[in-house]
């Protein structure tokens, strides 16, 4: 039976490599780093957007809102400089890259309704056969739920699935389902593991 290697996205596929324009942002803000990204990642408004029920844009004016921006080309460069040193991880997507068509592909991402958009963008949603993002179908990680459907999607039982998150509560969630998790905390361990799990399923 064929497995499966399933990523999350930020912190995992994309990572906040340079730290400096995030600061900077918060600074000009008259804020802390850890308040400005838990406005932007984990406040009410983020919560509603990755769960689906509101679209990217409308959580995006709302935390323009709160922060006093109501220009519309203030919110865009808010959200620019927030993301300036954000970096692909050319690593992993290499290594995705090398094991399509041997192993099935997933993505499972809490994230808001324009995810998939900068997948395409990215040019990385033709990579993976199944992509679950919280604001299409109502569920967030860790809930159980979500891991399942991916998997129903990939059409892999839990054994034969390892997933990548850099969140432990996600990766222990799909422990808890008979999932392969991997903490990632960075790039070359990561693969390490996942190649040592998939080492006899994938030949060359």
């Amino acid at each position: 039976m064929r497995r499966a290697v399933i990523v999350d996205f930020g912190g995992v596929l994309v990572r906040s490599e340079d730290p400096r324009p995030r600061r900077d942002l918060a600074r000009d803000l008259g804020l802390s780093v850890e308040a400005l990204e838990d406005l932007i990642f984990a406040s009410d408004l983020s919560l509603r957007a990755q769960r689906g029920e509101i679209p990217e844009p409308a959580f995006w004016r709302a935390v323009g809102e709160r922060l006093g921006l109501f220009d519309p080309e203030a919110v865009h460069r808010l959200r620019a400089r927030f993301f300036a040193g954000d970096r692909l991880n050319e690593a992993l997507v290499a290594a995705l890259r090398g094991w399509k068509g041997r192993v099935a592909l997933g993505l499972i991402s809490n994230a808001w309704s324009g995810l998939r958009e900068v997948l395409r963008r990215l040019g990385l949603l033709d990579l993976f056969d199944v992509v679950v993002i919280s604001a299409e179908v109502g569920l967030l990680k860790p809930d159980p739920r979500i891991y399942r459907l991916a998997l129903e999607r990939l059409q892999v039982p839990p054994p034969m699935a390892a997933f990548v998150d850099d969140l432990p509560e996600n990766v222990e969630a799909a422990r808890a389902l008979g999932l392969y998790g991997i903490r990632f905390q960075e790039t070359e361990a990561a693969l390490r593991q996942l190649q040592g799990w998939l080492d006899g399923e994938i030949s060359g």
